[in-house]
């Protein structure tokens, strides 16, 4: 057959007139173009048959059905009408039949048990629901009995009866000890399908009081505990040695009955000495491929979807060292009633003939009965167009009024089946459901479909014409299908245009256009060609496509019908597939693939790679990947793997690697599983549950590690119950009525099981509460609404699967929410400790008035104003918090004489709680800070003018100020200090009688009747007359002063000054001759005899001249490297100074190291006192002080 194209939009609608050839008028499911159509109920939705319903909580039994018009509903209970009305406790939902059944309020799920069955009605017939046997979950307690201890020789047998109460639906069996600890199982121990612990025979390890039965009730998430059992087993001789017989079933022979589609389980434990290993046959045949799965240490076997097919003799062995005993089990499978044909919804018009056929198989064979409207048809109204023969109603010369909704009911001892199906009986003109101006694409020589969806009552005749005048077109050249899709089987260029569809009926006629357009092939013209290179060269494959100039065109290259791989060696251009540095690995087939919208091509091209010629060297290299892995001896908790080693690649391999993969919980992530030595290819793995295994192995030598070899099958363990709970388990309230909690969930591969959920459970620590439980999703968090605030509350998380629970979990502690503390701290003394520091006390507030965790207290303090009135705005709070249960603090940094305010308040995780009384107190007066600023202004001969700002902050009242003020000569020495006290509201002051032409430092600062403050110093120079002329003294005695001149200017003091400077330069020029005549000068004399530890000779690399090299010629000279830190200058500081050689001169050297001659005479100076002024003393200065 020619391949079928993809069509552009406006195909799908045709999909469903397409999957079937119409025997009789459907009505189509569009509702938007047939909305005014009448038709029967159909029910859609309803609760199933057996419906098991939580007593806990409201029942909803669903029934929801569709018509036109829309259907009203009434239900039965018991077989007689159920009167929702008259139930307050009932309601039906608008617009549907579903009954919600409030029993939260108020009522019993038993009240409401029975059989329910809904009726949708419309004028044009009623549908009915299923049956449905409503009945509430049941989890009965244990009856009380008192169990006996047990007593038992080693190697006797036991059986451990449950006998678990019953309950709906069947209760799950499992044996734990008193510490929830699955007890294990063996081929030895194991439990029976009726829920019984059987012993093939018992150990001295077996003795235990806590042998206990639970019986967990799904439905209801609830688990019921039998009284614990007392097994004691006498270590003593043990018994003899015995063959096998069987604990269940009894006798050599039984029958087990099974429902068709159902899971057959049979069932053989045996004991004996030692323990028996059970085997299974089938007498008459083999046991079915893939159905068939082992269970219980193969004590149980199960073949899944049976069928009566496997009817027949089933035999068990069980064997040990001493024989063997068998037992034969006879199983017959029955079948509820199945569908082979159910009947379907038929749609005619007047005057046409139907039937509907009802077809279901079982064993016993069901029988067939029809009912009308709900009502068996024996007692319905009669239908002259209607004949029933045993599966069959047959229609004919149908009328409107025989529109009606008929059921099918097959049934057996096992059970029913029920259809509803409609006949609908309607007079309607054609409609075409297809949309107009459709475009169909078609590649030419393609086969072409052209839709034309209808519907109409009698069924139209469909017609195809071309263009606006065309013919009828006819099966000549074309096919005509009976849902009115038109087929050119290979269309043309010249089938391109537009078509016509035209439905006709005695009723009426409609008709729609829809457009074909014919479009080129696509095909490759250049094809890449076969290749073989050489390993480590480059190869190209070319591909050149020609297309439908309207079609745009996908060129994709694969390798061996898969990707390229991921590697930068592969390059892809318009044309062309390049492949540098070719490896061995890309040897194969590679396929060059065009893809369009409408069609697609491709060709293909081997590539061989070949080995370069001469041969290489051997290669030292990382190993080739193992292969063929085959996993053998799969059990449910460890399996074989073998391998074989790939190349060594001239290197020994040193051992194996192997991976694993879960592809079910983590795919495509590779975890480490073990590793082996380099001269084993198997090794036994380690399982877990629930996990789908696949495995890997690399190899490793001392190159290094190959690439991971090919995934081995893959491997599903038995799922079981989880063997660990959620940890980081936290109970935090985030409000004051709730409590959080939260845990990390486990991962998938944790989960060990299908349907991972967590039963979480809390009470109240200190009180007397049971435990409450809820079971969630696989989630990390539950909020218990509705707790009291801040309570201890013990919480656990545990796991739990569709298999079973995880260990019970130990309980934390946690807190329900936190809310603000109810009282304010009482009693707040505080104790003024000094002027800028205060001591709080408080009494504690009573703990449950915190209302969540104590964190601490909290103090708010500021200062209102000052004492002395002068600042009276408010500043901002200050805050102090003192962690824990403390119950004083200190205040620090308070500005003194200064009123404050505080409170306290208690604090929590959720806030403050309310202040305590304002407390108020008083900051005693302190020193004060230094005056704001200082300034010297108006400065004349003899008198300095002094202005300052008050201190920022007084911190008291201000006695006076204090002055301290000294001269400082011309060598920056201090003279003798002057104290003066000035009246606190003066900021002005005038100094008289000072020296002219004198600096002076002044200290300054404020007291107040604590102490003195802070001082701020300042200096400044009184002036010098410019005419050279003092005023007289004031004072009687004082001697008239001497006329100032600037002697700097004078010719005598110039010329003084350079026979200095010539006298220096002869000096040295008288030094130097001397030295290099090898002869030693006074200095170098005096030098040696009084060596200056600061300087030492240079070394010869120094450019020094040998032995009698003076270090002190070429010593760099640094500012201040003459004078002490303290400006004076004493003889024993540099005992080769040019002072011992000349007239009493004071050598000092500028900065620029120029040496200036100043005449005064040698005397000792006193140290300074205070910041002295780093301004260096002028000539005029020098001479000025020089008399």
């Amino acid at each position: 057959m020619p391949k079928k194209k993809h069509f552009s939009a406006g195909r799908v609608p045709l999909i469903l007139f397409l999957c079937q050839m119409i025997s009789a008028l459907d009505v189509p499911l569009d509702s938007k173009l047939l909305g005014d159509l009448v038709q029967p109920p159909t029910i859609t939705q309803q609760s199933p048959k057996d419906y098991i319903i939580d007593p806990r909580e409201n029942i909803v039994i669903q029934c929801e059905a569709k018509g036109r018009p829309p259907p009203s509903f009434s239900w039965t209970r018991n077989g007689t009408h159920f009167d929702i009305d008259k139930d307050p406790l009932v309601t039906m939902k608008p617009g549907s039949g579903t009954l919600v059944i409030n029993i939260l309020s108020e009522g019993k799920a038993e009240t409401y048990e029975g059989v329910y069955q809904c009726t949708a009605r419309n004028e044009r017939g009623a549908a009915i629901s299923n049956n449905i046997v409503v009945r509430p979950s049941r989890s009965p307690l244990w009856t009380k009995e008192r169990l006996e201890p047990i007593t038992l020789r080693n190697g006797q047998s036991l059986v451990l009866p449950c006998r678990p109460p019953i309950g709906l639906p069947p209760a799950i069996i499992f044996w734990m000890d008193n510490s929830f600890q699955r007890l294990p199982q063996s081929e030895r121990v194991s439990q029976g399908l009726n829920g019984d612990l059987y012993f093939s025979n018992v150990l001295p390890e077996d003795t235990r009081e806590d042998y206990i039965c639970y019986a967990r009730f799904n439905h209801t998430q609830t688990i019921q505990q039998k009284q614990p059992i007392s097994l004691k087993v006498i270590s003593a001789k043990p018994s003899k040695e015995r063959p096998p017989t069987f604990l269940t079933p009894e006798g050599n022979e039984s029958l087990k009955e099974e429902l068709r589609g159902n899971v057959l389980s049979l069932e053989c434990i045996a004991e004996g000495l030692p323990t028996p290993v059970i085997y299974w046959i089938k007498e008459d045949g083999t046991l079915p491929v893939n159905r068939t799965f082992y269970r219980n240490f193969k004590k149980t076997l199960q073949i899944t979807q049976v069928s009566e097919a496997d009817s027949g003799n089933y035999q068990c062995i069980a064997k040990n060292t001493l024989g063997a005993v068998h037992h034969t089990i006879s199983v017959t499978v029955k079948a509820a009633p199945y569908w082979i044909s159910a009947p379907q919804n038929l749609v005619l018009s007047p005057g046409e003939n139907g039937t509907l056929i009802c077809r279901a198989n079982g064993n016993p064979k069901p029988r067939i009965g029809w009912l009308t409207n709900g009502v068996p048809v024996e007692i319905a109204p009669d239908d002259p167009s209607r004949k029933i023969d045993g599966d069959t109603i047959m229609f004919s010369n149908v009328q409107e009024r025989s529109s009606a909704v008929y059921q099918c009911n097959a049934s057996n001892e096992y059970g029913y089946l029920l259809a509803n199906a409609f006949v609908n009986v309607l007079a309607e003109p054609p409609r075409i459901l297809t949309s107009a101006n459709i475009l169909y694409q078609v590649i030419a020589n393609r086969p072409a479909l052209l839709d034309c969806a209808f519907f109409g009552s009698p069924l139209p005749t469909i017609e195809w014409f071309k263009g606006t005048k065309g013919r009828a077109l006819h099966e000549d050249i074309y096919v005509l299908h009976d849902n009115g899709t038109l087929e050119i089987p290979v269309a043309q260029k010249d089938s391109a245009g537009t078509y016509t569809c035209v439905a006709r009926n005695k009723l009426g006629m409609a008709k729609n256009e829809v457009h074909l357009e014919i479009k080129d092939p696509t095909r490759i013209i250049k094809q890449p060609e076969y290749a073989v290179v050489q390993r480590g060269s480059k190869v190209s494959f070319e591909c050149k496509v020609k297309h439908d100039d309207t079609l745009i065109p996908t060129i994709m290259w694969l390798k061996d019908n898969g990707e390229l791989p991921n590697d930068e060696r592969f390059s892809v251009d318009k044309d062309h597939l390049v492949v540098t540095d070719v490896s061995d690995d890309d040897g194969g087939t590679y396929t060059c693939a065009a893809n369009t919208t409408l069609d697609s091509v491709s060709a293909s091209a081997g590539l061989r790679v070949v080995a370069p010629t001469p041969t290489p060297a051997p290669i030292y290299d990382v190993p080739n990947p193992p292969f063929d892995l085959e996993l053998t001896n799969q059990l449910d908790k460890s399996v074989q793997l073998t391998w074989t080693p790939g190349d060594d690649n001239n290197s020994p391999i040193t051992k194996f690697i192997i991976e694993y993969e879960d592809a079910m919980h983590e795919a495509g992530i590779w975890h480490h599983q073990a590793e082996v030595s380099g001269t084993q290819t198997t090794a036994q793995l380690t399982l877990s549950p629930y996990v789908n295994y696949s495995f890997r192995v690399m190899a490793e030598n001392s190159i290094g590690r190959s690439v991971p070899s090919e995934a081995s099958e893959q491997y599903l363990t038995k799922a079981a119950e989880p063997d660990q709970n959620p940890t980081s388990v936290e109970g935090i309230g985030t409000e004051p009525d709730n409590l959080v909690i939260t845990w990390k969930p486990l991962n998938g591969f944790q989960s060990n099981g299908p349907g991972l959920q967590y039963k979480v459970s809390w009470r109240q620590k200190d009180g007397d509460d049971e435990w409450t439980s809820v079971v969630v999703a696989n989630v990390s968090k539950y909020i218990v609404s509705g707790t009291p605030t801040f309570v201890p509350y013990l919480i656990k998380v545990q796991a739990l699967n569709d298999v079973g629970f995880a260990p019970e979990p130990a309980a934390v502690m946690g807190h329900s929410g936190e809310d603000l503390p109810m009282v304010a701290p009482g009693n707040v003394r505080v104790n003024v400790v000094n002027s800028t520091l205060a001591e709080v006390h408080w009494d504690p507030v009573p703990l449950k008035s915190v209302r969540g965790h104590l964190q601490g207290y909290r103090i708010y303090y500021w200062k209102a104003q000052s004492s002395s009135k002068r600042n009276r705005r408010h500043i901002e709070k200050k805050i102090l918090t003192f962690q824990g249960s403390k119950t004083h603090g200190m205040l620090p940094g308070l500005q003194p004489y200064s009123h404050y305010t505080l409170n306290v308040r208690v604090v929590n995780g959720k806030g403050e709680g309310p202040a305590s009384t304002d407390r108020a107190f008083h900051t005693p007066e302190g020193v004060p800070s230094a005056p704001s600023s200082l300034k010297i202004v108006n400065p004349t001969l003899d008198s300095l003018t002094l202005e300052w700002d008050p201190p920022s902050h007084p911190n008291g009242v201000l006695t006076e100020y204090t002055l301290r003020y000294q001269p400082i000569n011309s060598t920056h020495e201090l003279g003798p200090l002057v104290d003066l006290k000035i009246p606190a509201n003066k900021t002005r002051w005038t100094l008289k009688h000072l020296n002219f032409s004198t600096r002076y430092k002044f200290y300054f600062y404020a007291q107040t009747s604590v102490g003195s403050g802070s001082q701020i110093t300042e200096e400044a120079i009184t002036t010098v007359d410019e005419a050279g002329i003092l005023p007289p003294d004031v004072g009687a005695g004082k001697a008239m002063a001497s006329r100032q001149v600037d002697i700097a200017t004078q010719g005598w003091f110039i010329g003084l000054m350079c026979a200095v400077a010539l006298l220096i330069l002869i000096l040295l020029i008288v030094c130097f001759i001397r030295r290099n005549k090898g002869g030693k000068y006074p200095v170098k004399e005096k030098e040696d005899a009084h060596a200056d530890p600061e300087i030492q000779p240079m070394k010869e690399d120094d450019g020094t001249f040998g032995e009698y090299s003076d270090a002190e010629d070429h010593k760099p000279l640094k500012k201040g490297s003459r004078t002490p830190s303290d400006r004076t200058v004493k003889k024993e500081d540099s005992d080769d100074s040019l002072v011992d050689y000349g007239e009493g001169v004071n050598g000092q050297f500028n900065e620029d190291g120029s040496f200036i001659g100043q005449y005064s005479g040698k005397k000792e100076k006193e140290p300074a006192e205070g910041n002295e002024s780093s301004e260096a003393p002028s000539p005029v200065n020098a001479m000025n002080s020089f008399v």
